[in-house]
């Protein structure tokens, strides 16, 4: 390889070298670096040798600024000596004070150990110094991890992180006394700090309450054990998204046994998403505690809201801690009164059943029923303390009461647009409270609706349609105006994902139905699903619409079971066993139309149904929003003017439904083509005629 050097002016920084390599000239330029950047690579390179390197630097830099700064410090000083001497000796003793170096002069020998000594001072200070700080700085560290030991009694302790976790602590604090002090600790495999941000964003600043977040697993027996779990006065098990979620749970509560035992501890209140791991998590929980069914209390919320519009709103008013709620009361003087009695001598609470001394709930009771000691009152109320019982019932107007007896509801159409775990248990549902007659057709993808067949007794007839309930043109081909609901459910959310994401679809299919209401002037009921408390803030509702958050109604029945643990049996039996025990029903089936009454007359002609009312919504005309604010536990003796679009919400016997139903099967006909026809179903062993027609899996 030959090289030539080109020929290169003076003062130039380009130097052109030319390479022959294999008889081929290549040209090569090189540019010298900065001066800044040299002595910068310089320094970078001494400084990664060794701390010796390092600590010389740092001695030089010293050095480059003390003794200059002295030396102009002592010739500016009028007292200061006038011989160079002297001068030199001030100096060096003004750079040895500003240093800790000693300050000692004379002979060299002297200098050297008063400088030695300075600097094993100063490298027992430093020493000193950086164990402080690296101590320090770990258990900061350690704090910020949030892994040291909470030391509270009457603490509430809430185990994992969903979105359930804000309704729940927000009702946690809303129940608590006003001059109470309350701590809520919150244990989760998350950065504490991002949970403790979360949770104050959201809920703001609550005098009174402290929030002490802890992060670890909450399933490991060593971690429960730094939030002293014995000491708490209730805990909360949350359960995460995706099809481990409920299996987390139930290894929680095997770690609560584990650290608790079976028989003393806090109560303990849990929540899974699929009803087939209720029993197991029970059993693992062991007598102390509750679980509730998500899935199963969401797909009950949604059929309510289906059928009675404005129903989920009715349900956080009567669940949270806002206003009036369920409460267990001792009236010991109600002893010997019967039932109805007690009902309407209440005058600022609704009765709606009894707890039976052996903690047995006895709901919308035959007014006859006769209280005996030992026996409270489950009422809605306002105040949880006990509510005064008046020495004559509220006057009742036997001649505005309704003669007549209330119709029987007529049969229903639905609309079901999309699928995910909860459409099965509302299919379930739907089928085993129907009136005969009643259709639901299901709009989905791809992917066909595995539920079981409907048998020739069942009241309830299912059609499908295959379609994307997002697509304009599947919501073209429906006759919307048919239908007395349509309810929109979004995709399953998985678990890692953003629930926002999840809730996209919904709002897409919210806006195709909000379309089509104003260009055609009509009002379609729609109840939408969805995952993220933000996202019903954004749905497109119209003037029927109705946004149901799931789990919101589980975070409700969580907190209010932990503010008042007799609560679980009276929540079992309305929500869980009955199926659908809280209705609104049409003021006309109680009193007539037109009439001024008393709400004790409501009461009195409810009863002879064998219901209990707790309130009614009345009626605005021309309102935007019909389905209005519900006036929970007026006065017995509050007058006014009914009409016939007024609302009762009562607490009913509830519907008598058919055993639960296998829900692994079922076989559906197709919605044939064209707004309002349905196909009749076809034969379980006949051959599909379109596609679709049987989606058997």
């Amino acid at each position: 390889m030959e090289r030539r050097v080109s020929d290169a002016g003076p003062g130039t920084l380009r130097f052109p070298e030319v390479y022959r390599v294999q008889g081929v000239d290549v040209e090569r330029r090189q540019e010298r670096s900065p001066l800044r950047h040299r002595t910068r690579y310089l320094f970078d390179r001494t400084l990664a040798r060794s701390t010796g390197a390092l600590l010389g630097w740092l001695a030089l830099c010293c050095l480059a600024v003390v003794v200059p700064v002295s030396t102009l410090l002592v010739w500016t000083d009028p007292n200061a000596p006038h011989s160079l001497s002297g001068r030199l000796t001030q100096v060096w003793r003004t750079s040895a004070e500003t240093l800790r170096l000693g300050v000692a002069t004379g002979a060299p020998l002297r200098m050297l150990l008063s400088v030695l000594l300075g600097l094993i001072a100063l490298l027992c200070v430093s020493t000193v110094v950086g164990v402080v700080t690296t101590g320090l700085g770990d258990r900061l560290a350690e704090l910020r991890r949030g892994r040291s030991r909470v030391v509270e009694r009457g603490h509430t302790l809430v185990l994992g992180w969903s979105d359930q976790v804000f309704t729940v602590v927000q009702e946690l604090i809303g129940a608590r006394a006003a001059d109470d002090r309350q701590v809520i600790t919150v244990l989760a495999d998350r950065d504490p700090a991002a949970m403790e941000r979360a949770l104050t964003a959201t809920l703001g600043v609550t005098d009174g309450v402290r929030l002490e977040c802890r992060t670890g697993v909450p399933s490991d027996p060593d971690t429960l054990r730094l939030v002293s779990l014995g000491a708490a006065r209730a805990v909360v098990v949350l359960q995460a998204e995706g099809l481990d979620g409920d299996l987390g749970v139930v290894r929680i509560l095997l770690a609560l046994r584990t650290v608790l035992g079976t028989d003393a501890g806090p109560r303990v209140v849990a929540a899974v998403h699929d009803g087939r791991w209720v029993p197991a998590a029970r059993l693992a929980m062991g007598p102390r505690g509750t679980v509730l069914g998500t899935d199963q209390s969401t797909a009950r919320l949604l059929v309510q809201c289906a059928r009675h519009p404005g129903m989920s709103g009715v349900l956080r008013d009567l669940l949270d801690f806002s206003g009036a709620e369920f409460h267990i009361v001792d009236i010991p003087q109600a002893a010997g009164l019967s039932f109805g009695e007690v009902a309407l001598r209440l005058e600022t609470s609704s009765a709606v059943g009894l707890l039976r001394a052996d903690g047995r709930p006895l709901l919308t009771p035959p007014p006859g029923t006769v209280l005996v000691a030992g026996d409270r009152l489950v009422t809605v109320a306002h105040d949880d303390g006990p509510p005064p019982l008046s020495a004559h019932r509220a006057p009742v107007d036997p001649t505005a009461a309704a003669r007549t007896r209330p119709a029987p509801e007529r049969p229903y159409r639905l609309l079901l647009l999309g699928w995910n775990r909860r459409a099965p248990l509302i299919v379930d549902t739907l089928r085993r409270t129907a009136r005969p007659g009643s259709t639901l057709d299901l709009v989905t993808g791809l992917a066909p609706p595995c539920v079981r067949p409907p048998t020739d007794s069942s009241p309830l007839r299912l059609t499908h349609r295959p379609g994307d309930p997002c697509a304009p043109e599947t919501l073209t081909g429906l006759d919307l105006s048919a239908y007395d609901c349509a309810i929109a459910l979004g995709v399953d959310q998985q678990a890692g994902t953003d629930p926002e994401r999840a809730d996209d679809r919904t709002l897409l299919t919210m806006l195709n139905l909000r379309s089509w209401e104003e260009e055609t002037s009509r009002v379609l009921p729609v109840v939408a699903e969805m995952r993220e408390h933000r996202s019903r803030t954004l749905a497109p509702l119209g003037p029927a619409g109705d946004a149901v958050v799931a789990g919101e109604l589980t975070a409700l029945l969580m907190a209010q079971i932990v503010h008042t643990p007799e609560l679980a049996a009276v929540f079992e039996e309305i929500f869980a066993a009955r199926g659908g025990a809280l209705a609104l029903r049409p003021a006309a089936h109680y009193v007539r139309p037109g009439r001024e009454a008393s709400f004790a007359t409501v009461v009195a002609a409810a009863m002879r149904n064998g219901e209990y009312t707790i309130g009614y919504r009345a009626h605005v005309p021309h309102s935007p929003r019909p389905h209005g604010t519900v006036h929970l536990c007026p006065g017995k003796s509050e007058r006014r003017v009914w009409n016939a679009d007024d609302e009762i919400l009562v607490l009913t016997p509830g519907h008598t439904e058919r055993a639960p139903t296998n829900l692994a099967r079922l076989t559906l006909p197709v919605m044939r083509p064209g707004p309002g026809e349905h196909a009749e179903p076809q034969q379980p062993d006949a051959p599909p005629t379109t596609p679709g027609a049987d989606i058997s899996p």
